[in-house]
């Protein structure tokens, strides 16, 4: 399904926009001058646009399933306690539905045309991860409960290899495909069954290197385009507090996401030579979520809802949904534990 959203996304620069409009905000690139330069820009807007869509849904809401204190040392100092989920998160997102305007090649060294204002359609966003918490310090006891306990955290991503940009229209290439990310919680009161569990953890998430390769024809020529060494790194803290009621179990949390985003984008429109423009940017917003679990002696089965606001979005042309909107996203998920 990851797959299939990517390959959307970059085809999705067959339909061309002509509403004019003011832009948003940000300079044109300087790179992208020439016959592509229409494309490179536009794929420079793509990806400002797009990356925060997917921090979101590669970070997602709790670092635990359900969890929200710590989960408390070893059993008997020897029975490790531990909690391994699996979720698929999806963000209410927006693709752009517009493509490069490709102009003749005889004497065209102009800079991009004016900003406008670019449609997009309604695309959900899916990632799924894989979470491990592992109970290695209990806390200090008081008279209801522990304080001061302390989770390591582990998360995994993958991405496969999708096409050949030989044979393909697209191709999706990965360095590696699985990429680990880390982090810890310290439980403020660990939940007993008169005292919630409130806890504060930081998490390092990572999106496997990822070079993205589209190519099509147009009137005036053939065009491709590489979005090369696509790098995206999310750094999340969060303040959760979680109640088991037997059947069924409550969270709620609030907490910050940071994004670190950078590629190079390739645009070609033969037989012209390439255009490159690096690009880099990092975003923060804001996180607020809520689980709801359903408590079967060792499994949970989660249901998450959540919404990520604020930060700064800017791009060169402008869209009819703002690149930093508020976005709502959902999460669902088991978790297995002792």
């Amino acid at each position: 399904m990851r797959s299939r959203f990517i390959a959307l996304t970059l085809v999705s620069f067959l339909a061309v926009g002509t509403a004019q409009a003011q832009g948003g905000g940000a300079a044109a690139h300087p790179s992208c001058v020439g016959p592509a330069a229409d494309a490179c820009q536009q794929a420079v807007d793509f990806f400002q646009y797009m990356a925060p869509q997917l921090g979101t849904a590669m970070t997602g809401g709790n670092t635990t399933l359900a969890q929200g204190g710590s989960m408390g040392g070893p059993r008997f100092g020897i029975i490790p306690r531990f909690a391994i989920g699996v979720r698929v998160n999806a963000v209410q997102g927006n693709r752009p539905v517009y493509a490069p305007t490709l102009v003749p090649l005889a004497g065209a060294t102009a800079p991009p045309p004016n900003a406008r204002e670019l449609a997009t359609e309604t695309q959900i966003v899916p990632l799924p991860a894989v979470d491990l918490a592992l109970g290695v310090f209990k806390g200090i006891p008081l008279a209801l409960t522990n304080v001061g306990g302390v989770d390591l955290l582990l998360s995994a991503s993958y991405v496969p290899a999708v096409g050949d940009r030989a044979t393909d229209d697209f191709a999706l290439e990965v360095d590696e495909s699985l990429a680990i990310g880390y982090g810890i919680r310290v439980g403020l009161l660990q939940e007993s069954l008169v005292v919630p569990g409130v806890g504060i953890s930081y998490m390092q998430r990572k999106f496997p290197t990822t070079t993205l390769f589209a190519r099509t024809e147009g009137a005036v020529g053939g065009a491709s385009l590489e979005i090369q060494d696509l790098a995206l790194k999310s750094s999340a803290w969060r303040l959760t507090a979680s109640k088991s009621l037997l059947l069924f179990g409550l969270a709620a949390g609030i907490g910050q996401d940071n994004y670190d985003m950078s590629t190079t984008i390739r645009a070609t429109q033969a037989p012209a030579n390439p255009v490159s423009a690096s690009v880099a940017s990092k975003v923060t917003r804001t996180n607020m979520f809520a689980d709801l679990s359903l408590n079967l002696l060792v499994l949970k089965i989660v249901g998450t809802a959540g919404m990520v606001n604020g930060g700064e979005i800017t791009t060169y042309n402008s869209f009819d949904n703002a690149a930093d909107k508020s976005r709502l996203y959902g999460s669902v998920g088991v978790r297995i534990g002792l």
